[in-house]
C-alpha cells in the first residue's frame, strides 16, 4: 500500500513537472510542432513516467536525509536547538531583506533571495552555535533590561541557577550542611555519570575506596530526602569522561558546578563555567587569627623543629608552638606572634603565654 502511495504522489509530481517544463519551454524554444494540446499531453506523460520510476528512490533518499538530520539533531540539547534556531531565523530575515533590495536585477534578480537565504541561513545557524556563549550574554542582558525591578524576596524574581554536583563534593560530605544552611540557591542536579562513578566506587575491592563510595552514596540519598530541588540528570551525547560531561552540561545550561576537586575547578573556569568550591568557602570562613592574639591550645605532637609543638584549632588550622614539646598532651594559653598563608592553608606561629617578655621596667630615684 505504501509503495502504490508513493508511485501515485510520483505520477502526480511528474505530470506537474512535465507540463511546467513544457510551458517554460514553448517560451525559449520555438516549437515546430503546432498542437499544443499534443506537447504538453506529452510533457505530462513523460513527466509522470519519470515520477513513477524515480519517486521510490526520492523517497527512500528523503528517509535516509531525515533520519541523519535526527540523529545529529539528538545529540544537540535543547540550549544549542533555541540557539541555532535565532540564528537561522536570522540569517533568514536579513536574507528576506537582502532579496527584497536586489530582486530587480537582470537575469539574477529573481534568484536572489533563493540563493542569499540559502547562504544567510546557513551562516547565522553556525554562528550562532560557534558564539553561542556571547549570543546567550547578550540575550540574558536583554532580557535583564527589560524586567522591572523587584524586591529580594518576591517570588516572581528571576530564578536561582542550578548548581551541578560532582563526585568529590559529594563524597565529601561538607555539602548537606552547606545546603541545609541555604547557601546553595536553585535545585541541585547530579548527573547519571556522577552515580554511577559513585556505584563503581562503592563496589571497589579496595576497602577504602568502597567505604568512600558507599558514604557518598548514602550522603546522597539525604539530599534528596531533605532538598525536594535534587534530580538525577542524563548526561550529554558524545561518550566524554565525567569531568567533560560536568563542564558540558553546566555551560548547556548555564548553571555553577560544585566541587572540591582543584583541577575540575580550573578546567571549568578556563571554559567559561563558575564554579563553587567547597574548600575555598570553608577556607573563607575560618575565623581570623591576629598577632598578638590569645588563644587556648592543646598540644598533641612534635613540630619539625627541636622544642616545638604543634596544635589544631577546631576549624583545622595549624598552630605550631615555640617551646611548646614540654607542654605535649596539655592545653594552655598561647600568644599569636605570626601567620602564614599557604597555597595548602594558613598556618599560626605562637608562643606560651608564660614565656611572654616581662613590660619596660621603670626606674625609681
Amino acid at each position: 500500500m505504501r509503495e502504490r502511495v508513493i508511485r501515485g504522489a510520483g505520477v502526480l509530481l511528474g505530470g506537474i513537472a512535465g507540463h511546467e517544463i513544457v510551458r517554460l519551454a514553448r517560451l525559449w524554444v520555438p516549437f515546430v510542432v503546432t498542437d499544443d494540446f499534443v506537447v504538453t499531453a506529452a510533457g505530462v506523460v513523460v513527466g509522470g513516467l519519470g515520477g513513477w520510476l524515480l519517486m521510490p528512490i526520492v523517497s527512500r533518499a528523503f528517509v535516509t536525509a531525515m533520519a541523519w538530520a535526527l540523529h545529529g539533531l539528538s545529540a544537540l540539547s535543547l540550549h544549542e536547538l533555541l540557539l541555532a534556531a535565532f540564528g537561522l531565523t536570522s540569517g533568514l530575515l536579513i536574507a528576506y531583506i537582502v532579496g527584497g533590495l536586489l530582486e530587480g536585477l537582470p537575469l539574477v534578480g529573481p534568484y536572489v533571495r533563493l540563493v542569499a537565504a540559502v547562504v544567510l541561513g546557513y551562516l547565522g545557524l553556525h554562528l550562532a552555535r560557534q558564539r553561542r556563549d556571547e549570543v546567550t550574554h547578550a540575550l540574558s542582558r536583554v532580557a535583564a533590561r527589560r524586567e522591572p525591578d523587584r524586591p529580594a524576596g518576591d517570588a516572581g524574581g528571576p530564578r536561582a541557577s542550578a548548581k551541578l554536583l560532582d563526585t568529590s563534593v559529594i563524597i565529601d560530605g561538607r555539602i548537606t550542611d552547606v545546603a541545609m544552611a541555604g547557601f546553595l540557591e536553585g535545585p541541585l542536579l547530579v548527573p547519571r555519570s556522577v552515580l554511577l562513578e559513585l556505584q563503581r566506587i562503592a563496589d571497589s575491592p579496595d576497602a577504602v575506596k568502597r567505604n568512600r563510595g558507599r558514604r557518598g552514596l548514602d550522603i546522597l540519598n539525604r539530599l534528596q530526602k531533605e532538598f525536594a530541588t535534587v534530580q538525577i540528570l542524563e548526561d550529554a551525547a558524545g561518550g566524554r569522561d565525567v569531568d567533560n560531561q560536568l563542564v558540558a552540561l553546566a555551560r548547556d545550561r548555564g548553571a555553577a558546578i560544585v566541587t572540591t576537586d582543584f583541577n575540575l575547578s580550573k578546567i571549568a573556569e578556563l571554559q567559561g563555567v563558575r564554579v563553587l568550591n567547597v574548600n575555598q568557602l570553608a577556607q573563607a570562613l575560618r575565623p581570623t587569627v591576629l598577632p598578638g592574639e590569645e588563644l587556648s591550645v592543646h598540644i598533641i605532637r612534635d613540630g619539625k623543629e627541636a622544642g616545638q609543638g604543634v596544635a589544631y584549632l577546631e576549624d583545622g588550622t595549624m598552630i605550631v608552638v615555640e617551646g611548646g614539646k614540654r607542654y605535649m598532651g596539655e592545653t594552655f594559653d598561647v600568644v599569636v606572634t605570626s601567620v602564614l598563608q599557604t597555597s595548602a592553608g594558613r598556618m599560626v606561629f605562637a608562643r606560651p603565654k608564660s614565656s611572654e617578655p616581662a613590660g619596660p621596667t621603670v626606674e625609681r630615684r
